[in-house]
C-alpha cells in the first residue's frame, strides 16, 4: 500500500479526506496549496465538491490519499485537468 501511515493508536480512515482525519497541519498545507493554484488551472468549486464525493466512495481511498497513485486526492481534484487514475472517465471535467 502506498505511503499513508496512520499516528501511533489510530486506525487509518478508508475513504476518509485529510480533512476529516486526525492531521490538520496537513489539512492546512493541503488547504493553502490549493488557494495558490492559479485560478486558470483550479476547479470550479462544483466540480471539485462533487470529485471529492466520488472519492469518498471509492475503495481506492484511504486516509485522504489514493492508494493507486499515492496523490491526496484533495490536492488532484483541485486541478481543472487532473483525472481519476482509477478511471480517466470517473471524474467530470470543468
Amino acid at each position: 500500500m502506498s505511503g499513508a501511515k496512520a499516528s501511533p493508536g489510530l486506525k487509518p480512515c478508508p475513504r476518509c479526506l485529510v480533512a476529516d482525519t486526525h492531521r490538520a497541519e496537513l489539512s492546512a498545507t493541503i488547504q493553502d496549496y490549493i488557494k495558490n493554484i492559479p485560478p486558470e488551472h483550479k476547479t470550479t468549486p462544483a466540480v471539485y465538491i462533487e470529485r471529492l464525493n466520488i472519492c469518498k466512495k471509492c475503495d481506492h481511498l484511504l486516509d485522504g490519499m489514493c492508494v493507486l497513485c499515492g496523490c491526496y486526492v484533495e490536492l488532484r481534484a483541485a486541478k481543472a485537468l487532473q483525472q481519476c487514475v482509477a478511471s480517466a472517465s470517473r471524474w467530470p471535467m470543468p
